[in-house]
């Protein structure tokens, strides 16, 4: 077993900063500067929760009488909100049960363990910290990872995961795949495009994992848990694994912070999505509040297309009347440019639009 100064010494030997063994000093009560966010964006009113909009799976698969209404909110919440809770899911109970005791345990594994899969340098992957603009990092420890396809992926990472760990993430990932394909078929209906279009666009496409530790701070109001960013996928599934709330989105310029129903899984529209549907669906800004009593954990599983594909507009959503508001670019610079940027709000997205476009349409409203 490491020593307190061995510990020092490991986070100080590489490029990355485990928080959760900083606070495990019982004296800490300044925050390291390169941890403090005073500049960044408003903070939330915590007095104004927001309940995320709900959407039923069982509604939808069901074909029951409303199913319409169901399918309308859908399309209505990714244009109006781009997130929402997503309810009677049907992802196993046991498996969300075993992966809540597998990525706990992840984290409870002594920091030695935990640094065979620290992040390399200039990599995304892998765990720990990064540092984000202006060199500052998010109050939490994370392990990203690509698990799809099979040969993107890094050797010393999942393959060397823990096995049951490992075991349990790829059930939970076919549930999830299987969950992923009804959403998109119900979006793709909702835009009025094919079926076909949508599947193959990201069926065995790019995915990946991150598992998130944000431990208690001494003072939340002067970190970030996770900085703004919307997600650069298709569509990012998150799973809150202790029930934990901390999330919050920006909406029409306001942060808010969001509550969710315990049994949810919580859907984000990636930016991908705001293109692939030419402004009709809209990614979601959104970050991660410290808070100082409890850790939370979380899962967020990313939907990409396929690294031979190229990120554009749907050729069924552009014509004459409707012309493709942003560029064009082959998934696998899509995700190099996307990573370089550290996670920095919409920007990326922004890049890619096209600016003497409409800023709006209603196609397929």
């Amino acid at each position: 077993m490491a020593s307190s100064s061995d510990k020092k010494e490991l986070i100080n030997c590489f490029p990355v900063v485990s928080v959760q063994e900083l606070v495990k000093d019982p004296i800490l009560t300044t925050i390291p500067q390169h941890f403090v966010r005073l500049d960044d964006q408003q903070p939330a009113d915590p007095s104004m929760p927001v309940i995320a909009p709900t959407i039923d799976m069982a509604q939808l698969v069901s074909g029951a009488d409303e199913y319409d209404v169901e399918l309308e909110k859908l399309h209505s919440t990714c244009k109006d909100w781009g997130l929402f809770q997503l309810v009677n899911h049907g992802v196993s109970s046991s498996v969300l049960e075993r992966l809540k005791h597998e990525v706990e345990e992840f984290f409870k594994l002594p920091l030695e363990e935990k640094m065979k899969y620290k992040v390399r340098e200039g990599e995304a992957e892998g765990y720990g910290n990064i540092a984000r603009e202006a060199g500052k990092l998010d109050w939490s420890d994370r392990l990203y990872i690509i698990t799809n396809p099979i040969h993107r992926r890094q050797p010393h990472l999942f393959p060397e995961l823990p096995s049951s760990l490992r075991n349990t993430l790829e059930s939970y990932f076919l549930e999830l795949q299987m969950l992923a394909t009804k959403l998109f078929c119900l979006m793709a209906k909702a835009l009025k495009i094919d079926n076909k279009e949508m599947i193959e666009y990201f069926d065995d496409g790019m995915q990946s994992v991150r598992m998130t530790y944000y431990p208690p701070c001494p003072k939340p109001e002067v970190v970030m848990g996770m900085t703004p960013h919307s997600d650069g996928s298709l569509l990012t599934i998150l799973h809150q694994v202790n029930g934990v709330n901390g999330l919050e989105i920006n909406k029409d310029g306001v942060w808010f912070p969001l509550r969710f129903h315990p049994d949810s899984l919580v859907v984000n529209v990636g930016d991908i999505l705001e293109i692939f549907s030419n402004g009709v669906y809209h990614s979601i800004e959104h970050r991660v509040a410290a808070n100082s009593e409890r850790d939370r954990i979380s899962v967020a599983f990313f939907i990409h297309p396929k690294f031979e594909a190229e990120v554009g507009p749907s050729l069924t959503l552009t014509n004459h009347n409707h012309p493709s508001l942003f560029k064009r670019i082959g998934m696998e610079q899509y995700v190099k440019d996307f990573f370089a940027r550290n996670l920095n709000g919409k920007t990326y997205l922004q890049h890619l639009r096209i600016q003497n476009g409409s800023q709006q349409h209603n196609s397929a409203s």
